[in-house]
């Protein structure tokens, strides 16, 4: 697949560039440029960054990165069973446990919440991070709504993490999730003040919470695109004006 002229592999974060000092220095900037794309189109363009992740792979299989990043493409694309491979091979390689959450996500896409379920309550989740225990959480309750258990899921988002006035990089998710399960719960009036809390903690526009506030308030939004076509539409008919200037067949 074609690399752009601007993209040189040196774009790669330093610990993945250090895996691959294990290759040869030409194959070693291949598969970074390959991996470049793959984190460059992955939100924007998921079956490009699966291609260039498959490219990545066929050149060097056995380095961790390479597997994690081909692991992320196939889950970008819903491809769950290939992605928890990708992601298996990637944590035998390493022995650390920071994919244990997307694993669970991938059971979840396979159709298996319980087996999500079991791995948010194995000893695993104790040696993550914050943020990896977050998603961890997210997950959990999100298998919990897979089985039909909404209170289930409002219990497992509640957490010192949901209810911390501090904004981190996961807080906006977190309330976006605790807003949807109360809403799926019937409790709208809680979810709008949640979703106004998730709309102020994100600032990068990381959730459409601010539409979903905007739906729970009544107000709509009319395509700016739209209206214009309509517009001219009706100029291009101005003898089909009824009396009094409104368009014909228009309810005032």
């Amino acid at each position: 697949m074609p690399i752009p002229e601007d993209v040189t592999g040196d774009e790669i974060d330093k610990d993945v560039r250090q895996e691959l000092q294990s290759l040869p220095k030409g194959l070693a900037e291949d598969v970074a440029k390959n991996l470049v794309m793959v984190a460059r189109l992955i939100d924007e363009d998921p079956e490009g960054a699966y291609g260039y992740s498959k490219v990545a792979l066929r050149l060097a299989s056995r380095v961790a990165a390479v597997r994690e990043a081909a692991g992320f493409a196939a889950y970008a694309n819903q491809k769950y069973a290939e992605a928890l491979a990708e992601f298996r091979a990637a944590r035998r390689m390493t022995g650390g446990v920071e994919l244990w959450p997307v694993m669970a996500d991938c059971e979840r896409g396979l159709g298996r919440p319980e087996k999500a379920l079991d791995m948010a309550g194995a000893p695993e989740v104790h040696k993550l991070d914050k943020a990896g225990q977050v998603e961890m959480r997210l997950v959990a309750a999100g298998a919990r709504r897979d089985l039909g258990q909404l209170d289930a899921a409002i219990v497992t988002l509640q957490s010192p993490e949901l209810a911390s006035n501090a904004v981190q990089p996961w807080t906006a998710r977190l309330r976006y999730a605790y807003a949807d399960a109360l809403l799926a719960a019937g409790r709208q009036g809680e979810a709008r003040e949640w979703f106004a809390k998730a709309v102020e903690a994100d600032k990068d526009g990381s959730t459409d919470a601010s539409d979903r506030l905007a739906e729970l308030d009544g107000v709509e939004f009319v395509d700016a695109f739209d209206e214009n076509e309509n517009e001219n539409e009706n100029e291009g008919n101005g003898d089909k004006q009824a009396p009094g200037g409104t368009d014909e067949g228009r309810e005032e």
